[in-house]
C-alpha cells in the first residue's frame, strides 16, 4: 500500500473538563466510558494506527480503559501542557506519528457519536483526492475529525491556544476537500453537562 494512503489517527482527550466537576473522559454513556466510544470507533477503522492524548487524570483514564489500552493498533501519547489549551494536545499527537504517516485525522474525545463508517468515508473520499486537508460538514456547518497530509505538518506545529487548527482551515479553503455528512449526530461534542444530557436521548444501546 502507498504511503501517501497511511494515516494515523489522533483522538484528542486530555483536558480537565472543569464545567464538569470531573473528568470527562470518565462520565459513563450506556456501557462505555465517554472517550471509549471514541476510541473504538476509531480502532475498528482503516486507520492505520490511533494515538490516544491523554493530560488530565490520565493514570484514572488508563486504569479504566483496562486492557483496551494493549491494543496493537493503539499509542498512549501524554501531554503534561495540557492546561494550555488544545493546540498542545494536537502537537502531542503529531509529535509522535508525523515522521511515519503521511497524513494524521484529528478526533475529538468527546464525539461518542461519531461512527467507524464515517471515519473510513472520510478516509476513501481523501485518499481519492488531491488535496491536503479534508473537513466534513452538515448543512453549512463544519464538523469534526479533520484530516491533514504532510505538507501542513509543520504549520501545524506552530499552532497555539484552545482552537486547534482552525485558522489553518480557515486559510486554506482551496487545498480542503470539504465533504458533506448526512449524520449530524456524529458532530454532537459533550462540553457542557446540558449537552450531556441531550445526547443521552440518542444514545445506542
Amino acid at each position: 500500500m502507498s504511503s501517501r494512503t497511511q494515516t494515523a489517527g489522533i483522538i484528542l482527550a486530555a483536558g480537565a473538563s472543569v464545567r464538569f466537576g470531573q473528568t470527562k473522559q470518565l462520565i459513563r454513556l450506556g456501557k462505555k466510558y465517554l472517550v471509549e466510544w471514541v476510541l473504538d470507533a476509531a480502532l475498528n477503522s482503516r486507520l492505520h494506527a490511533v494515538v490516544l492524548v491523554l493530560g488530565h487524570d490520565q493514570e484514572t483514564i488508563l486504569s479504566a480503559l483496562g486492557s483496551k489500552v494493549e491494543h496493537p493498533g493503539l499509542k498512549v501519547a501524554i501531554n503534561p501542557n495540557y492546561s494550555d489549551g488544545q493546540a498542545t494536545s494536537l502537537k502531542t499527537g503529531l509529535s509522535s506519528v508525523r515522521h511515519d504517516f503521511e497524513s494524521v485525522m484529528f478526533l475529538l474525545g468527546d464525539q461518542p457519536m461519531l461512527k467507524t463508517g464515517i471515519i473510513d468515508h472520510m478516509l476513501d473520499q481523501f485518499r481519492h483526492s488531491d488535496n491536503d486537508l479534508c473537513v466534513p460538514f452538515y448543512k453549512e456547518k463544519r464538523g469534526n475529525p479533520t484530516i491533514f497530509r504532510r505538507p501542513l505538518y509543520d504549520e501545524l506545529m506552530q499552532v497555539s491556544g484552545d482552537v486547534g487548527a482552525r485558522d489553518i482551515i480557515r486559510k486554506n479553503p482551496d487545498r480542503t476537500l470539504f465533504l458533506e455528512i448526512d449524520d449530524p449526530l456524529c458532530f454532537l461534542d459533550i462540553d457542557t453537562p446540558q449537552h450531556l444530557k441531550d445526547l443521552l436521548t440518542h444514545l445506542p444501546e
